[in-house]
């Protein structure tokens, strides 16, 4: 088996490629740097079976003389993950995650490669009308454009399904938890508390209901779904946990951890950012039916997650 995964030296990404190294893989990793990091990758660059091509994917031709029609599966992992920030530059979502998407879905179709895994996000779901939430559940309006971005390219890794012959397997994922993790809210939260312990900002009213995946769990989620056929074009499977915590939960345990009692300092509302959505719940039964369910819980993932944050301070 031969598998191209791009954003290679990203969190979730250089966690694929070891894992699929370690399943006797020959892979090859595709990554601009612009934030992946070339140490989460130290020990696939010592693996024979491994090969990096340093290439930005905006750049149409950039994939043509790497995946050839020897690669049996690709894993298009590399997107602009800026959920909170994304009205301060809206062309990047545009760019990075469905231009990208294109360019990825173009290669693929010149070299003859037909299975693609995608890494989509529950964000499509909007503020879902329908909590835990389904993977048929009806489409609220877009409240950010990373989501909007992401369902485009789901929109056209779906054309490409019916038109050319692929078989595509979108992930729609909770937000990622564990070695390796670099943005969002636990990292923002041991950021401050190094800097200052006594006091910790937080954006909304901490009441937000938010479900989380250790990143190994998400891994096994992902090769579980690659490994499993059912014969249809596409394939749409929530990842996430069956459960959630409020911001103010994940807090303690971070606390705990750290061993730290701040007074918490609210912005205030429901939410903390424009596209919040505060209450994330996705129903996985669809991935828990072909015998995957996550090991650790939310709350271990938390405690994880800090550890590997003290080890890298």
């Amino acid at each position: 088996m031969k598998a191209l995964v791009t954003g290679a030296a990203g969190f979730i990404g250089s966690s694929l490629v070891d894992r699929l190294l370690a399943e006797g893989y020959t892979v090859a990793g595709v990554d601009n740097f612009s934030t992946g990091r070339r140490e989460f990758l130290k020990g696939a660059l010592e693996n024979p079976k491994f090969r990096l091509h340093e290439r930005d994917l905006f750049d149409e031709k950039s994939l043509r003389d790497v995946l050839t029609s020897d690669f049996t599966h690709v894993f298009h992992l590399a997107a602009n993950a800026d959920v909170r920030d994304g009205l301060k530059h809206p062309r990047k979502d545009l760019e990075q995650n469905t231009i990208v998407t294109w360019n990825v879905l173009e290669a693929m179709r010149h070299a003859g490669v037909k299975n693609i895994g995608f890494s989509s996000t529950g964000s499509v779901y909007g503020e879902a009308p329908k909590i835990p939430t389904p993977e048929d559940c009806p489409f609220p309006v877009q409240t950010s454009l990373y989501g909007a971005s992401k369902l485009a390219g789901e929109g056209l890794i779906s054309a490409y399904a019916e038109g050319y012959g692929f078989q595509a397997r979108i992930f729609r994922f909770v937000s990622i938890l564990g070695e390796r993790y670099t943005h969002g809210h636990v990292f923002d939260f041991f950021q401050q508390l190094r800097k200052d312990s006594s006091t910790l900002r937080v954006l909304g009213n901490g009441k937000q209901r938010k479900s989380y995946l250790y990143i190994q769990d998400c891994i096994d989620a992902i090769l579980a779904t690659t490994r499993h056929t059912t014969g249809k074009p596409v394939e749409i499977y929530n990842l996430g946990t069956d459960e959630y915590v409020e911001v103010n939960e994940s807090i303690d345990v971070i606390c705990d951890e750290l061993k730290v009692k701040p007074t918490l300092e609210y912005s205030g509302g429901d939410r903390g950012w424009v596209g919040d959505n505060p209450f994330i719940f996705l129903d996985c039964t669809k991935l828990r039916a072909i015998g995957w369910k996550p090991k650790k819980t939310i709350r271990e993932a938390v405690r994880l997650t800090v550890q590997y944050l003290e080890g890298k301070s």
